[in-house]
């Protein structure tokens, strides 16, 4: 048998084994589909949750004010001393007149500064982090600065979103794992089936001297068909999903705190996601569901 002769056979009957238990086969690709959506959805509510708390990170500022004893040179050459702090990604120094400026900004009735001195209020900082779960320790550490009187933080905003992401990004490791589990036991469990119903004519394909290779390669490719619809179908249904659920996020009153990023920039990564558990959980499946089999 020529060798694009023997392919065929081997593609062929691992596509025609898809179809000879097609109850089973329905039944491999639904979980399939189930498991990557569910995966896929917790992964992509962890991309967005990263991604607000990455805008956090840059909108979200820490206020440092200046002693009112410090002189006013003194005062600005305080920035080294912070701009040196492990976390600080940045600082501008914002003078008593420039504060007062930006609180007359404020109020539509500007008249009520007009007695009011700008030495009422004090130099200030505005801090802006690399990382806000590390914030506490960085406040700690920018109040320890020689100069500095009073350090104002978002705590508990920050420490929120920080722990609302571990939460999802724990909980999504642990239903990749668990879900993988499950896919890989249901495919080979559906292919077993096939290798059953055939084990004599395995038996006797071992006798006269075929290869495990040759015997193996149909049921594996019965399972990365199967794992490869599964995947493509999940991957239209999670497209579908998020785009829904995306949609009515931004026309509800949430979009004033959070931005859902537009699956067209999540379509290749999460593309290529699908079909790596699909084509894992297809081949790994095929091949464990074979391996008894071939001990003759």
């Amino acid at each position: 048998m020529g060798f694009m002769n023997k392919l065929g056979y081997l593609i062929g009957e691992g596509f025609r084994s898809v179809f000879t238990h097609g109850f089973m086969s329905f039944a491999s690709v639904t979980i399939i589909i189930a498991c990557l959506t569910i995966m896929g959805s917790f992964s992509l509510l962890a991309v967005n949750i990263d991604a607000v708390i990455e805008d956090l990170e840059q909108d979200n500022e820490m206020l440092a004010f200046v002693d009112e004893t410090v002189p006013d040179d003194k005062a600005k050459a305080i920035e080294p001393m912070l701009t040196a702090i492990n976390n600080v990604a940045s600082v501008k120094f914002v003078s008593r007149e420039e504060a007062m400026e930006d609180f007359k900004d404020e109020y539509e009735n500007s008249s009520i500064f007009d007695e009011i001195d700008a030495t009422v209020f004090r130099h200030r900082y505005i801090i802006y982090l690399d990382d806000i779960a590390l914030m506490a320790q960085t406040k700690a550490d920018i109040e320890q600065v020689e100069g500095i009187a009073d350090v104002s933080a978002q705590l508990e905003i920050s420490k929120g979103f920080v722990t609302v992401r571990n939460i999802v990004s724990a909980v999504s490791l642990i239903l990749i794992i668990i879900l993988g589990i499950v896919s890989i036991f249901i495919m080979s469990n559906t292919i077993k089936l096939t290798t059953f119903s055939r084990r004599e004519e395995i038996a006797i394909m071992k006798m006269v001297g075929a290869t495990n290779s040759f015997i193996r390669t149909p049921f594996i490719i019965e399972g990365l068909v199967l794992g490869i619809i599964g995947s493509a179908v999940a991957f239209a249904l999670q497209w579908g999903i998020y785009s829904f659920v995306g949609e009515k996020v931004m026309n509800s009153m949430a979009n004033i705190y959070v931005t859902v990023i537009p699956f067209q920039q999540l379509m290749m990564p999460v593309g290529l996601l699908f079909l790596g558990v699909g084509v894992f959980v297809g081949l790994f499946g095929g091949s464990i569901a074979i391996r008894n089999y071939l001990k003759v």
